[in-house]
């Protein structure tokens, strides 16, 4: 590594007092790590439930969608493909800015950004429940997956630049608490606000529901959530940005789109343009590191131990959990006729035993370090061969006591595994580059959630119509069932320590 690199990812330390800094030392005897400045703005346990609000509100409607598709089709007459735009348009608007939305949080203060993030996702929440048509809601919901973007990558930010030590450890622990029970939660809240059709509003409800939440969170963050920036603020990276831009549309749109459109020819040009997108946004990104300038994403972030071997286990287990929200709310909704209700509480038993783990997860982490994220994958892979035997045996009679075992213990399993591998990730980023490490963490997550919709959400309703309901889940669920084998071996190449 270059001294350039080293100094791209280094904290400054304000004064020999102010601040401990740990981390792990390069060949030259930098020091590349973290800095816990003792003098910042500290997080009250308001502001972290305020930020928290925050952190909640982008998952839940990213999953809140899926048990509402149904009542879209038949209010909007949608059709299979609109209806994949409303669910990819707010995921691809979500991770394209993302890590944008980071650097702007940096630059511009993140408590600034988070209020402006929250006043335009419920302006937007409020846009997608008044949606006249269908294209409307698609646009509406593009502009909310933007409005996200500019407030997620705060929530962490401003986690890592004001808390520090076992405070720090257990902010992000109920950070990723929050994250997972936010992806069960949105589809059982779907759920019931489908069902409740409140004064006839249906599946508007579950926007509308976004407004009076978001105007309690602007009140509390003006009040609660303390200022925090880069001492180092870098100028937005125009290159990097659209590359970036371009390199996940060109993997996410012909994917979520292309079998609802019968796989047109734009649909393998734009695949075919991936590689060569992703490649020129490596090569611009490097150019601009080794130069001294500041990238949208720096490669030599990935020198950090935590995130260069954490980040990677995030992608096949997002794409995993993704992939299989959107696949069981399909399967309970259309192949067992389950309503939405019950097909929203099917999922109450991983939310209930994801919260549980996620509570046991930080004294078990002091324990065995980050074997617990390696059980977690080994329990998860229980829970899904459960819940695939169940399925085989008896489809039709599947019953939600059928569903118990396998969800739930696939639900305790992930929240042994989610929770702890954030803290991982985010270990050693430096506090003046917080921003930018929680906007690679969460562009990563999101962009593998949305990845696990099309790629799982294809397979399986390509499979459906030949071998019918049952049987394609039980190969969809064979093939996260191999996803999550990847993230077990991924995770012995974890730190042991986990800080």
């Amino acid at each position: 590594m270059t001294e350039t690199q080293i100094s791209t990812i280094r904290t400054r330390t304000p004064a020999p007092d102010a601040a401990k800094t740990t981390g792990t030392k390069s060949a030259g005897g930098k020091t590349i790590g973290r800095t816990h400045t003792s003098s910042g703005p500290a997080l009250s346990p308001l502001g972290l439930f305020t930020v928290l609000l925050g952190a909640a509100l982008p998952l839940i409607d990213f999953f809140i969608v899926n048990v509402a598709l149904p009542t879209m089709d038949h209010d909007l007459h949608a059709g299979p493909a609109v209806l994949e735009l409303v669910v990819a348009g707010y995921g691809v608007a979500y991770a394209v800015l993302l890590v944008l939305g980071g650097r702007l949080g940096d630059t511009f203060g993140r408590r600034r950004l988070f209020l402006a993030g929250m006043a335009a996702f419920g302006l937007t929440s409020l846009a997608c429940g008044l949606a006249p048509d269908a294209w409307s809601l698609v646009g509406a919901r593009v502009a909310q997956g933007a409005s996200a973007a500019l407030m997620l990558p705060q929530v962490l930010a401003t986690i890592h630049s004001s808390t520090s030590g076992t405070r720090r450890a257990r902010a992000l622990s109920m950070y990723g608490a929050t994250a997972g029970l936010s992806m069960v939660a949105g589809q059982i809240l779907g759920g019931v606000l489908v069902a409740a059709d409140i004064a006839g509003t249906g599946w508007r409800a579950v926007f509308l529901v976004n407004v009076p939440v978001a105007v309690i969170g602007l009140i509390l963050a003006v009040r609660t959530v303390p200022e925090t920036r880069s001492e180092r603020p870098a100028p937005v990276d125009v290159p990097g940005t659209v590359l970036l831009a371009l390199s996940l549309i060109t993997l996410m749109v012909p994917l979520t789109e292309g079998r609802a459109a019968g796989w047109p020819l734009w649909t393998w040009l734009t695949l075919g343009a991936f590689p060569l997108v992703a490649a020129a946004f490596y090569v611009v990104e490097r150019r601009a590191d080794r130069a001294g300038r500041t990238p949208l994403l720096p490669p030599s972030l990935f020198a950090l131990n935590g995130l260069r071997r954490g980040l990677p286990m995030v992608v096949p287990f997002s794409i995993g959990f993704g992939g299989f929200m959107f696949v069981i709310a399909v399967a309970l909704q259309q192949g067992l006729r389950y309503g939405p209700v019950e097909a929203g509480l099917a999922l109450a038993p991983m939310a209930t035993t994801f919260f549980v783990a996620s509570l046991m997860g930080p004294r078990l982490v002091g324990r065995y370090g980050s074997r617990v994220v390696t059980a977690g994958g080994l329990i998860q892979a229980v829970g899904i061969a459960v819940l695939m035997l169940a399925v085989w045996r008896d489809w039709q009679g599947l019953s939600l006591a059928g569903l118990l075992p396998g969800v739930a213990l696939a639900g305790f399993g992930q929240g042994l595994q989610l929770p702890v591998l954030i803290r991982i990730v985010l270990a050693d980023v430096p506090n003046d580059r917080a921003g930018v490490g929680s906007g690679v963490m969460v562009t990563t997550q999101q962009s593998a959630l949305a990845l696990g919709v099309a790629t799982l959400g294809t397979l399986f309703l390509s499979l459906e119509p030949s071998m019918g309901m049952g049987d394609a889940l039980v190969i969809t669920l064979a093939a996260q069932l191999a996803a999550i084998a990847l993230t077990l071996l991924l995770s012995l190449r974890l730190p042991r320590a986990v800080a």
